[in-house]
């Protein structure tokens, strides 16, 4: 089948990207020229495990193209993916700028009986507005579909390919078969519903995993206070088969392109119909607050100031495997330690270049863990890369003259941190080492 993907993002890179490796032929459009350039030549604008291997792959196969002239993409089109960007605005709705250009373009080139999918997050009640635009541009028959994606960055390639299940929000059992047709080879169930159901699951399914991040660390927080170790509660929870044990680990915080924009849309959709939706408010209030805890937390070891302290961020990237720094913890930790009088260093595996555009001009940047480290006065870990998991804890001891370590990430078992002399913080779970004997 000739499918079109307009937008490549990380949704539809590797949407355009995974549809032509189960045999469809496939035409990714980006109106940057030279971000195309790039791509034809195997390079993907973005990090993403697994991705590059893929388009090296279908190119030579002829599965795969890209090209920034949307005639070009749209002229065999049996289907025309939306994987734009809806970024949010100031009053967290989300902006559909790109969503209706996209159905502009899609009018104005189309030329044949086409099939709309909509990939991007969007409003509920959006893909009645692409419909509009559609009806309003162009004689051509074509129906919207609503088709949210579930991927998670660092991840995506794979969430792909063993997804849960496919959602597909249709109005006719023509365009309902087609989807069927398209996502056949993968064997993944596909759950059929209306188009404002399947808008609304994206959001619904986003809004209810940041709660569960956001209620853990809760309890983490109660269980700094009451001496219980997080980890064993979220365990014993775990094991209930109405609660389940994934998304409830410990930390400080979620970040990335969808749970903060997501939550805040939702929150908005739910005003605009007279509904407060205060469970969702205070899910985001509370991971605004998880976000800061590493900055409190190295404040009270300190007596209250960190001037003129040294501190060292390992992990800036929101999450690993991705250098997306989208609402990422580390934004918030370095600007207050800052305003604080810190000086801060960090380092990240990939993610530095990015890091740079959105953390403090002041910041400084270190090539490694340990040219981090060296000198500090206290080290935070802000994202669970493997690299930062596997450091030998003597390495703390070796780099810093009185070492402590926040862990935000819960990387290091509390056994193995006693093992050595460092005062060592973590997010739900006993302190290790001297606390007491305070700087």
């Amino acid at each position: 089948m000739n499918i079109a993907v307009v937008g490549t993002g990380y949704v539809g890179l590797v949407t355009g990207v995974s549809l032509s490796e189960i045999g469809h032929t496939v035409t990714c459009i980006d109106l940057d020229r030279q971000k195309v350039d790039k791509m034809k030549q195997g390079f993907s604008p973005i990090y993403e495990p697994g991705l590059e291997e893929l388009m090296t792959k279908n190119i030579a196969a002829g599965r795969l193209f890209f090209t920034s002239q949307h005639s070009e993409g749209f002229k065999e089109a049996d289907a025309i993916y939306i994987a734009v960007g809806t970024p949010e605005r100031f009053d967290g709705t989300a902006d559909l700028t790109y969503i209706k250009a996209a159905a502009n373009d899609i009018a104005e080139h189309i030329t044949k009986q086409v099939v709309v999918v909509t990939k991007s997050t969007v409003p509920v009640g959006t893909n009645d507005v692409i419909q509009n635009i559609l009806s309003a541009g162009t004689d051509v028959e074509c129906e919207v579909v609503s088709n949210p994606e579930f991927l998670r960055e660092g991840s995506a390639v794979h969430d792909t390919f063993h997804g849960d299940r496919i959602v597909v929000g249709s109005s006719s059992e023509k365009a309902a078969k087609l989807m069927d047709d398209i996502y056949a080879p993968f064997n993944i169930p596909i759950f059929h519903t209306n188009v404002k159901s399947a808008e609304m699951i994206k959001y619904a399914s986003n809004a209810f995993l940041a709660t569960k991040i956001s209620f853990i660390n809760e309890i983490a927080n109660l269980c700094d206070s009451l001496g219980a170790n997080v980890e064993d509660v979220a365990a014993g929870m775990g094991q209930d088969d109405r609660i389940g044990s994934k998304f409830l680990n410990a930390g400080i915080g979620y970040g990335g392109s969808c749970f903060p924009k997501d939550t805040s849309a939702l929150v908005q959709i739910a005003s605009n119909v007279d509904h407060e939706f205060n469970l969702l408010r205070a899910v985001i209030d509370v991971n605004a607050h998880q976000q800061a805890l590493p900055v409190h937390k190295i404040k009270e070891h300190f007596g209250g100031s960190v001037r003129g302290k040294k501190i060292a961020l390992l992990g800036l990237a929101f999450k690993p495997n991705t250098d997306d720094m989208r609402e990422a913890a580390s934004i918030v930790v370095s600007q207050e330690l800052i305003l604080s009088g810190a000086e801060v260093v960090g380092y990240d595996p990939i993610a530095t270049e990015n890091a740079k555009k959105v953390l403090p001009e002041i910041m400084e940047y270190a090539d490694s863990p340990e040219e981090a480290t060296e000198g500090a006065d206290a080290v935070i870990i802000l994202t669970e890369w493997d690299e930062i998991k596997q450091l030998d804890l003597g390495l703390f001891t070796e780099k810093m003259l009185e070492p402590v370590v926040f862990d935000g990430r819960n990387c290091f078992d509390l056994k193995d941190a006693s093992k050595h002399n460092i005062v060592y913080y973590s997010v739900g779970r006993p302190s290790v080492g001297k606390v007491a004997e305070k700087v």
